[in-house]
């Protein structure tokens, strides 16, 4: 345990950060960062005797190491790139037939929710819907026809936690059963779901990986040979595959992805602190506080937490968008993990195909905001939710 009771990290992720995938191979230039290759196609040597690369879609050699690259951060045999996280997860879905049962947290990221919901069922599979805290919701959902469980944690935007290894455990005394963990909000830096116990540990790079809000892709990470080449397969028959130069620029902002993931940490904790003792917040909701229910399990399975929090503002819908319009710097946008501060309102954007009955039971209401901590000063993150409360007061 590290002094703050967290998961102990190993040494080295800076520099695989920084370092993995890539070493210089050309003679002439000795570049430190890899090309970005833009070609369709390769050139090969004669028929029936391929080189490595010879079709982007199957394999492009920009895309490749950003995958080595992605696989050394997680300490991974294997990694894949798509071109959003809901193309990952399409992919892996993919692996599954017709008649076959899925179990899923009842509380996902609205887009996920929606494949399970609507999607996936018109091809034959079958999702139940569960509380994941609890291990044997799992396995009293479990049937013969089951072939994967999907989980989130912290789940969006409740920001539930469920026990990785436990699950694993559940759903592994079942031959042939997939366990995917949605490692989103928590990154490789936070959580390694592959040491827990999870076949498939998932992203939406979009996120925290790229950190930037400024490239949209998707990656799945498994120690499984048999499920690499099942997913490989698959990326390039599905071809849903990132461009060589979102995949340059994504390999470029893991560079930066243990600083950035300590400020957002550092900064999400201080608001959090400073949400709690404010009379206008009924209730905050951060992994990283004593205050959360599951806050001994964050601790046991985490090596920190992200910049992730929720909080439920006192009164209706009003009151929140009177709050919301009023912040300066901080922005109401639908995305998470960017540099800059981000707000949401998950009842009207990310969870709004959910029916009025499925928001109240998982208490997605509309004075519910969640909150992507940025890395601005947090003095100026604090001052601009402090006039935003003072101008809520004021228009009563």
């Amino acid at each position: 345990m590290s002094e703050e009771g967290y998961r102990q990290r190993e040494n080295g992720i800076f520099t695989r950060a920084i370092h993995g995938g890539f070493e210089p191979q050309d003679e002439f230039t000795w570049p430190i960062m890899p090309s970005i290759v833009v070609s369709a196609v390769f050139e090969q040597e004669t028929p029936g005797r391929d080189r490595e690369f010879r079709y982007s879609r199957i394999r492009n050699p920009t895309r490749t190491v950003l995958e080595k690259s992605l696989a050394e951060i997680e300490n991974a045999k294997y990694a894949l790139c798509f071109s959003s996280g809901l193309g990952a997860a399409t992919t892996i879905i993919s692996v599954l037939s017709s008649g076959d049962h899925i179990i899923a947290g009842e509380e996902l990221y609205g887009g996920t929710y929606r494949l399970f919901k609507e999607i996936f069922p018109r091809m034959g599979m079958q999702t139940t819907f569960v509380d994941t805290r609890d291990p044997k919701n799992i396995e009293n959902a479990m049937t013969e026809k089951t072939k994967l469980v999907w989980i989130e944690t912290p789940t969006n935007p409740i920001l539930r936690i469920t026990d990785i290894k436990s699950v694993s455990e559940v759903v592994h005394k079942q031959e042939g059963v997939l366990l995917v963990v949605d490692n989103t909000f928590q990154t490789p830096y936070f959580q390694r779901p592959l040491e827990l116990g999870a076949d498939i540990s998932m992203y939406s790079l979009t996120k925290y990986m790229n950190g930037h809000n400024d490239c949209i892709m998707g990656s799945i990470s498994t120690n499984q040979e048999s499920i690499y080449e099942k997913l490989h397969f698959l990326q390039h028959a599905l071809g849903i595959i990132p461009s060589p130069h979102d995949c340059h620029q994504l390999y470029r902002s893991l560079k930066t992805l243990p600083l950035r993931m300590e400020q957002h940490m550092k900064n999400g904790l201080a608001l959090a602190k400073y949400l709690e003792k404010q009379p206008q917040v009924e209730k905050v909701i951060y992994a990283g506080l004593t205050s959360h229910p599951q806050h001994d399990l964050v601790k046991k399975q985490c090596y920190g937490t992200s910049g992730m929090l929720s909080f439920y503002i006192k009164g209706d819908f009003n009151e929140t968008k009177k709050f919301i319009k009023a912040l300066k710097i901080i922005k109401y946008t639908g995305s998470l993990g960017g540099a800059g501060t981000t707000v949401v309102v998950p009842s009207y954007m990310s969870h709004v195909m959910l029916s009025n009955e499925e928001k109240i039971k998982l208490g997605i209401t509309d004075n519910l905001i969640r909150v992507s901590v940025g890395l601005e000063s947090i003095d100026d993150i604090i001052a601009d939710f402090d006039q935003a409360f003072k101008y809520l007061l004021n228009s009563k």
